[in-house]
């Protein structure tokens, strides 16, 4: 009798099948569960710059250009307006302290000078004749006190005799008497004139100082009025080079207006134009340094122009050392301004990833040297070499500092020799 035969439910191939099937549903679920889900970019390393993160000095400044320019420079303006009528000295020519440059006429000047003139020699000659009035004052009152001497010895002599006989009986009481007043009289004339004479003293003194204080007054005036005819020849304040001059004959030039300029050659101080970013934290007294003919060159921070024009303002710096031979005026010169002083601090090299995050984060690579994952940091301080790191980074680690421009929505970066 035939048996049936029941079919086998878990034959191996079912088995195998479906073991391989669960195992392959375990990695798709593993890999959503704990797999990396990061935006991912393969990128060469040849296209990336890697810089190490180190410990180490620094310093924070900023690069400027300057030019270089004399270390006193005068300007010559007008004095008094008028017409060119002679150039002594060509521009570009050397000058020596006082020398004419040029000369203006003024026909006006001239004819109101000598009016002033005239004026003061006529305040001049009155004043001479009140010294001259007041000596001969004094002179007739010391003649005066000189007769009143004389009568009052007469009287006195007169008296003295009178005196005698009167005591002999030989003179009147009448002629007596006389005698006695006549000599009393002249002693107090006597004392009268002395007390005129020293108050006359002391008016004389004081009108005579006022007098020499006038005097005085005027030949200051005289003096300045010269002068105007003086400022006629503009001359040159220093000794240097003409390095400016704008004048040509025939030419009318105003009261005030800039002539030229004479150029100290001396030395030499550089002119450096600021962002106005830095304004507050630019002062005098900032150490500053510099590349010429292949050696450094310290500076010195020395003015400040508060002056703000087109978003910057100046400043102007000079040689701590002897100024260098080979420098010469308008040469242009790359500045590193110091902001700061010199410290300790994690540094990672300057890079185009700051424009991109404005240091709020970066790539660090990972010590395999096969990926790099974005991290948080926070930049502070920089130079034109270095940034400050202030959180995020350990000295030894590696950050990519090339440019970000491509990777700005990627977390992971794959590298790839």
């Amino acid at each position: 009798m035939d048996r049936k035969i029941e079919k086998k439910r878990w034959t191996l191939k079912r088995i195998v099948w479906l073991s391989v099937s669960l195992i392959f549903i375990a990695a798709i679920l593993y890999g959503l569960i704990f797999g990396d889900h990061r935006a991912k970019l393969n990128v060469e390393l040849e296209r990336i710059t890697v810089s190490t993160v180190t410990q180490g000095p620094f310093q924070e400044f900023i690069p400027i250009r300057g030019n270089v320019v004399p270390i006193l420079t005068v300007y010559l303006d007008a004095v008094e307006g008028g017409r060119v009528e002679k150039i002594f000295v060509e521009e570009g020519g050397m000058v020596q302290e006082g020398d004419s440059i040029l000369q203006l006429s003024n026909p006006a000047l001239e004819l109101s000078v000598m009016n002033q003139e005239a004026l003061i020699f006529e305040q001049m000659n009155n004043f001479q004749n009140i010294r001259i009035s007041l000596d001969q004052q004094e002179i007739t009152r010391q003649d005066q006190m000189i007769e009143i001497e004389h009568r009052l010895a007469e009287a006195g002599r007169t008296f003295f005799a009178d005196e005698k006989l009167h005591a002999k009986g030989l003179v009147t009481q009448q002629a007596y008497e006389t005698s006695r007043e006549t000599c009393e009289y002249w002693k107090k004339k006597r004392e009268f004139m002395t007390e005129t004479l020293r108050q006359d003293s002391l008016y004389r003194q004081g009108q005579i100082a006022n007098l020499e204080s006038a005097v005085k007054r005027l030949e200051m005036n005289l003096a300045a009025v010269k002068q105007n005819l003086e400022n006629l020849f503009v001359k040159a304040p220093v000794n240097g080079q003409l390095s400016f001059l704008d004048a040509e004959i025939g030419e009318s030039k105003s009261q005030g207006q800039r002539l030229g300029q004479v150029d100290v050659l001396d030395g030499f101080r550089v002119r450096a134009k600021i962002d106005e970013y830095y304004i507050s934290r630019i002062q005098r007294g900032q150490s500053a340094s510099c590349s010429l003919s292949g050696r450094t060159c310290r500076l010195l921070l020395t003015k400040v122009y508060p002056e703000v024009r087109d978003g910057e303002f100046e400043v102007d710096l000079e040689f701590v050392e002897e100024t260098p031979e080979d420098i010469r005026r308008g040469q242009t010169l790359q500045i590193r301004l110091a902001l700061g002083d010199l410290t300790e601090a994690l540094l990672v090299d300057r890079g185009g990833f700051y424009q991109s995050t404005g240091g709020n984060w970066a790539f660090v690579v990972d010590p395999t040297n096969s990926f790099a994952l974005r991290r948080p940091i926070k930049v502070g301080r920089q130079n034109t070499e270095y940034f400050e790191v202030l959180e995020g980074l350990e000295p030894g680690e590696r950050v990519i500092t090339s440019s970000y421009e491509n990777y700005l929505d990627v977390e992971k970066l794959v590298l790839k020799e």
